[in-house]
């Protein structure tokens, strides 16, 4: 007979252990009124374990006569739509639209991952001297449940006329407490907590907490989990689709057979929205080459206990807490997985009318927008010339001799506490001389001690600027959000995108601010200066690099004189202007010791002492500050000549008077070329080594908020981009880096001193 829809299809979602006596007797009814047999009814009924008895269908099956008002398909399509079947017309439709939790999945790929080039990844059983059953059952209870919530689980089975075993309905009157309790006090003997099971069998588990009343959907108090499981691929092509699709979830196991079972976060408020996100979840898997079993869709079902054995191969788990945290994070990334991408455009649509360029921020250097990097050694006062940027921005005025744009900036302070940092910015403006007019331009964003990694900031700083309308964000400095190997290319990149993200959403330009490596950068490209991989130098529309001149003491000594000589200038401008007219020539001006004399002879001796304090004090200053050469790399304007400025504390100013032009930059013009290799081989040793220090104290200081870490929580830091990273390998690390483990203090990682033993 032709049917018009495969009412058997239809079936696979339906599972007969959640209906009624009568709904079931429907179905019956509704397969021989669509000319079905009773096997067909029988193979289906085989599912339902617990009730199913052998020669019941095909009694009933012969009491089914015509009546007037006939059971037919569509009662089954009903009860199919239910439990999650669509017909096609539904995937068809062209009304597409944003999608919300009240939608069913529908238009778009969603295709993350192509199976026909993705490599498996294998899993790995527990060798049997680390076998350890009531481990591997306490990590999943504690993972999934609340100490509070009822557990249901099966280890009690029956056969059916295949020899195939099938579980019971179990027990689902204990707390996850209480039988965590009760394992570790069992000596290892799991079946005196649950009961024996058959080891051809193994043992199942729900993994939703129940009320303690049952084991339907009903009784489901939290529709936390939904389980994803696929039989018909490899067990490794399973394991690497799950990992690429990032599913978030919080436990998977091997079920001892041919499959893994992901316990997948769907955090549900209530039943119709555990089926709404199921759907959702097993479409986008089906749509990247995993074949899921639909069966598995209801809130209460059963999976397989961690911890037992089935036909001599264990049922284990297999990793725990891996991809997305949360079922919102997934989704959000799923989702702009498939929506971020423009469209192409033709050139010729454009060619002879292109859309205006963005507007200018720093004249001549970057476009409102772009993204600027800073990259400079330590003591160069990055921060400070990011703040006299902020200023420049607020205020409309020069930064380092460029004009900016003026309009309202946000700072993000990650390395200053707070009264610190407003502290400098009024210090800045004082040594400017610069009225703040415009302070109310600039915002600053204190995050020290609060700072997460970038790819967690992005959005939190993208959701609270939105409608400030800011024309740049400054961080300052990247370090304290950097995640991952700053050496590693893909890492890295990942990182940066974050800031196209930022610029993206506010329209700003986004400058940040990068320490150079260890060594001399004289003899370098200012895109090579920058530490760790080259993609922080080429990912930016603008690369602004200092690097120290180093001064000699002809040079410092006719600062000093022209120190001493302003000194003596403004002295006679103060009480005796008229002797400077008439006595002083052009080169005495620009003599200290000319105008020494002459003051003793025309300026009174009181004013003399304090003028001399006057020159005591210059002379400080001039020994006290350093000479800096700006170079940059630009994407979207011509390259700029060299910039010479000084710092002194706490701000730059350009060398308007050429002092610093012919000074070459850390001295590397007086070394030999065999010299200068030898240094640099020896500063990258150094660097290294000194470089994984810092980041891995970086994390220590900052992967828990700023409190003393476990182990746990480093290796999730270290593993957040994606490459992971062995628990073994956190801990050479931390002896490594000279930090120990406390471990009567719940594995809390801290800093070693002289007298400290792990």
């Amino acid at each position: 007979m032709e049917h018009k829809l495969d009412l058997i299809a239809l079936l696979a979602y339906v599972d007969p252990a959640y209906l009624s006596y009568q709904e079931w007797v429907n179905v019956g009814m509704a397969l021989k009124y669509e000319g079905y047999t009773a096997s067909d009814w029988d193979e289906w009924s085989r599912r339902d374990g617990a009730r199913y008895h052998p020669g019941e269908c095909f009694k009933k099956w012969t009491s089914f006569e015509g009546s007037g008002i006939p059971v037919t398909g569509a009662t089954i399509t009903q009860m199919a739509k239910e439990n999650g079947w669509m017909p096609r017309s539904a995937y068809d439709r062209d009304d597409h639209h944003e999608l919300g939790w009240d939608d069913e999945l529908s238009g778009g790929d969603y295709v993350v991952v192509d199976k026909n080039w993705i490599e498996g990844k294998e899993i790995h059983e527990p060798a049997p001297a680390a076998w350890n059953p009531v481990q591997q059952l306490t990590t999943y209870l504690q993972t999934l449940f609340e100490a509070s919530e009822n557990v249901g689980y099966v280890t009690d089975t029956w056969q059916n006329e295949d020899g195939k075993y099938l579980p019971t309905k179990g027990a689902w009157d204990r707390t996850s407490g209480e039988l965590i309790e009760l394992l570790h006090m069992c000596d290892g003997d799991i079946g005196a907590v649950l009961g024996d099971y058959n080891q051809e069998a193994g043992a199942w588990i729900r993994f939703n907490p129940l009320d303690g009343k049952g084991v339907k959907n009903e009784n489901v108090t939290e529709f936390r989990y939904a389980l994803v499981e696929s039989d018909t691929m490899e067990i490794e092509k399973q394991n690497a689709i799950m990992r690429e699709l990032e599913l978030p979830i919080a436990v998977m196991v091997y079920s001892g057979g041919k499959s893994l079972h992901a316990i997948v976060r769907v955090d549900a408020a209530n039943y119709d929205e555990y089926r709404k996100r199921v759907d959702y979840l097993y479409d986008i898997c089906r749509r990247n080459g995993l074949s899921i079993d639909r069966q598995n869709r209801n809130p209460s079902r059963l999976s397989r206990m961690p911890g037992v054995e089935r036909g001599g191969k264990k049922q284990f788990i297999v990793d725990t807490n891996i991809g997305k945290p949360s079922w919102a994070e997934w989704h959000e990334w799923i989702e702009g997985v498939n929506d971020d991408l423009p469209d192409p455009e033709s050139l010729a649509d454009t060619f002879d009318n292109p859309p205006p360029l963005a507007p200018p921020l720093i004249h001549g250097v970057l476009r409102q927008g772009h993204k600027m990097l800073m990259a400079g050694p330590s003591k160069a006062g990055k921060s400070f010339a990011l703040i006299e940027l902020s200023i420049a921005i607020a205020e409309g005025a020069k930064w380092l001799g460029w004009n900016c744009t003026q309009g309202k900036v946000l700072y993000v302070n990650l390395e200053l506490d707070s009264a610190s940092c407003l502290h400098r910015f009024r210090d800045v403006y004082t040594a400017l001389g610069m009225p703040p007019r415009h302070i109310a331009n600039i915002d600053i964003w204190n995050l020290r001690g609060k700072s997460v990694p970038m790819d967690k900031l992005a959005p939190k700083l993208i959701r609270r600027s939105a409608k400030k309308g800011y024309i740049a964000v400054i961080v300052d400095p990247i370090y304290k959000v950097l995640t991952g190997d700053e050496n590693s290319a893909d890492q890295m990149a990942h990182f940066t995108n974050q800031f196209d993200k930022i610029a993206t959403e506010l329209g700003a330009s986004v400058i940040y601010c990068h320490h150079h490596s260890k060594g001399s950068q004289g003899g370098k490209k200012s895109m090579d200066r920058a530490s760790g991989s080259g993609v922080f130098a080429r990912d930016p529309d603008a690369l602004i690099d200092l690097v120290e001149l180093e001064l000699t003491e002809a040079l410092l000594k006719q600062e000093e004189n022209k120190a001493i000589c302003a000194v003596y200038q403004q002295c006679f401008y103060r009480h005796n202007p008229n002797y400077l007219q008439q006595h002083v020539s052009q080169d005495d001006l620009l003599s200290a010791k000319a105008m020494e004399d002459h003051a003793r002879h025309a300026i009174y001796s009181s004013e003399l002492t304090a003028t001399a304090e006057e020159v005591k004090r210059a002379l400080e200053a001039v020994r006290g500050r350093s000479a800096w050469r700006v170079e940059g790399t630009l994407r979207e304007y011509a390259k700029f000549k060299p910039v010479n400025m000084w710092f002194q504390y706490p701000v730059h100013r350009v060398d308007e008077v050429g002092s610093l032009k012919d000074i070459d930059p850390d001295g590397d013009g007086a070394r030999p070329p065999w010299q200068k290799a030898s240094g640099k081989r020896k500063d990258k040793a150094q660097a290294e080594r000194r470089s994984k220090a810092e980041e891995f104290e970086d994390a220590v200081n900052n992967c828990n908020m700023g409190e003393p870490p476990t182990v746990k929580d480093l290796q999730e830091w270290f593993s957040s981009t994606g490459k992971e990273v062995a628990e073994r390998t956190i801990r050479d690390w931390i002896a490594k880096h000279g930090f120990v483990i406390d471990k009567n203090n719940g594995n809390v990682v801290v800093k070693k001193s002289g007298n400290d033993h792990e």
